[in-house]
């Protein structure tokens, strides 16, 4: 008996977001299948792989991305040649030297950061604070007005902070938010709600769902991303049809797996292979459970996740 294949047809899709300008610029979302399922419909937008980079330089890096960037690589240095990597698409810039219980850099000597990566690279950008709500309420709206004009994305806003960086980056500085929640479809689709309800557009948002470094608890994440497309697709759910951005490298390059120097687990093999390949399983597994993008770090991750969205979409 032959097989008959029947698509799965939706008549929702996953909102269309817009970062970056001129023909760099890249478009997050707007299927209607389940990702990856080309046998059922086409999907126009594969989705994207972002480099991280940090305010922090290459004090924290690991000796393979100091070869790589140079040891005294400046900021802008460390943008283009995260550019120049292949299969990259956009940058992603973390400014966790903000942090005032690290390094606490002011926030003009951040914006000025921001401004030197922006002036070195003319792919998308997007910008995160340094993960301290009362620190990145500040922050993030200097960003926002500083890079106007850009079509940037502004990231994270929280539940406890999106009133005060909605405003500034979705509604004042017409840039494109990032709305952060933790691995919890309710408290994606509430995030959604209450910042739609602030006046932004949702088309001018981006989720962050949260992630985990595969093995540790990711059932948790796949199933946060799963029903979160599912709901989005197939009951139509306007406030979960937001394309999805996954940071993965500031996840996977922090586990033991990652981290073990080769002399203390020699058993385990090379750290560096050890670290790649922690990223690529994790990134592999957030984009076929329903991320539009992830962050990586590593070249030669972002050169096999690209290679493999290409030959799948």
């Amino acid at each position: 008996m032959p097989f008959n294949s029947k698509p799965q047809k939706f008549n929702a899709s996953i909102k269309t977001v817009e970062i970056g300008c001129g023909d760099k610029a890249i478009t997050l979302g707007g299927e209607s299948v389940f990702p990856f399922y080309t046998f059922d419909g086409p999907i126009d937008n594969a989705p994207k792989v972002g480099v991280e980079i940090t305010d922090m330089g290459l004090i924290n890096a690991t000796p393979e991305l100091i070869t790589y960037y140079g040891e005294n690589a400046s900021m802008a240095d460390m943008a283009a040649k995260a550019a120049a990597m292949e299969g990259a698409d956009f940058i992603y810039l973390s400014l966790e030297g903000g942090d005032p219980n690290g390094e606490n850099k002011s926030i003009e000597e951040l914006v000025a950061v921001v401004n030197e990566v922006a002036g070195a690279t003319d792919l998308p950008l997007v910008v995160a604070g340094c993960k301290n709500v009362e620190k990145d309420s500040e922050l993030l709206p200097k960003v926002a007005e500083a890079l106007q004009g850009k079509n940037v994305v502004i990231m994270p806003a929280k539940e406890e902070n999106y009133k005060a960086i909605g405003a500034a980056a979705g509604l004042a500085y017409n840039q494109k938010l990032g709305a952060e929640s933790a691995v919890d479809i309710n408290l994606a689709k509430q995030l959604n709600v209450v910042t739609t309800q602030l006046g932004v557009k949702a088309d001018s948002i981006i989720m962050n769902v949260g992630t985990a470094t595969a093995g540790y608890g990711y059932e948790y994440v796949v199933s946060t991303m799963d029903r979160i497309k599912a709901a989005a697709l197939s009951q139509d759910d306007a406030m979960l049809q937001m394309p999805i951005l996954t940071p993965v490298a500031s996840e996977t390059w922090n586990v033991k797996e990652s981290m073990a120097t080769e002399e203390d687990m020699p058993e385990w093999g090379s750290r560096e292979e050890r670290g790649i390949s922690m990223e690529i399983m994790t990134a592999a597994a957030d984009l076929v459970s329903g991320s539009n993008a992830v962050v990586l770090q590593h070249p030669q991750s972002v050169a096999t996740i690209s290679k493999m969205i290409k030959e799948l979409v």
